[in-house]
C-alpha cells in the first residue's frame, strides 16, 4: 500500500507539517527526504531498509558514491541531493559559528570541529588561530592524511601560528574511524 493511502496522521510529511520535524523517527525524516520509494515499496519502508544497511544517518550521509550509487533505489541524483544538503546544512551552522566566535570553553570548539572536519573521509590536521580574547582568527587545516593516518610538521604549525599573529592556537585532528 502506497503512503498516500495511509492515514492522513501516519503519512511523514503530513506528521511533520502538525507536529515539527522533531516529532519523527530517522526513517521517517528520511522517507521525507527521499520522496518516494521504489516499485513495490514505500519511501518509509525504504527509508527503514536503507538505515538498517548504512547503520545510521550519519553513515548514509557520508558514504562513498560508489557505496551509495550501487544500492537499488539510490543513484547519482540522490547521491548529489544528499551531499548538497549536507554542504547547506554545514553553511547555514557555520554562519552562526562564524560570528565573533570566541572559543571560552571546549565544548564550543568541539563543536565548531566537528561541523568542519567531522564528516572528512580522510584524516585532517587543522589549526585554529585565535586572538588574545580567544575570537577565531583563522581556521585553517595544516596536513591532509589517508584513512588512518596524517604527518604533522611541528616547524610548519609554529611558522603558520606566527605568520597569522596568533595569540593561541588550537591543534585539532580527526579520526575517521572514530571522532574528533
Amino acid at each position: 500500500m502506497s503512503i498516500k493511502q495511509w492515514p492522513q496522521a501516519e503519512r511523514p510529511r503530513e506528521k511533520l507539517l502538525a507536529h515539527g520535524a522533531a516529532s519523527l523517527t530517522d526513517a521517517e525524516l528520511l522517507a521525507v527526504f527521499l520522496g518516494n520509494g521504489l516499485v513495490g515499496v514505500d519511501a518509509l519502508a525504504l527509508s527503514r531498509e536503507l538505515l538498517t544497511e548504512f547503520g545510521s544517518l550519519k553513515q548514509f550521509f557520508s558514504a562513498s558514491e560508489q557505496k551509495f550509487c550501487q544500492r537499488r533505489g539510490l543513484g547519482m541524483a540522490r547521491y548529489v541531493k544528499t551531499q548538497a544538503v549536507l554542504e547547506l546544512c554545514r553553511r547555514s551552522l557555520y554562519e552562526d559559528l562564524k560570528r565573533d566566535i570566541v572559543f571560552s570553553e571546549p565544548a564550543l570548539v568541539k563543536n565548531y570541529l566537528q561541523y568542519s572536519i567531522g564528516m572528512e573521509k580522510r584524516e585532517v590536521f587543522m589549526l585554529l588561530y585565535l586572538d588574545s580574547q580567544h575570537r577565531l582568527i583563522k581556521a585553517e587545516p595544516l596536513f591532509y592524511g589517508t584513512i588512518d593516518a596524517s604527518p604533522v610538521y611541528p616547524r610548519i604549525v609554529v611558522q603558520s601560528a606566527l605568520a597569522h599573529n596568533a595569540a593561541a592556537v588550537i591543534l585539532a585532528h580527526n579520526n575517521v574511524t572514530k571522532n574528533i
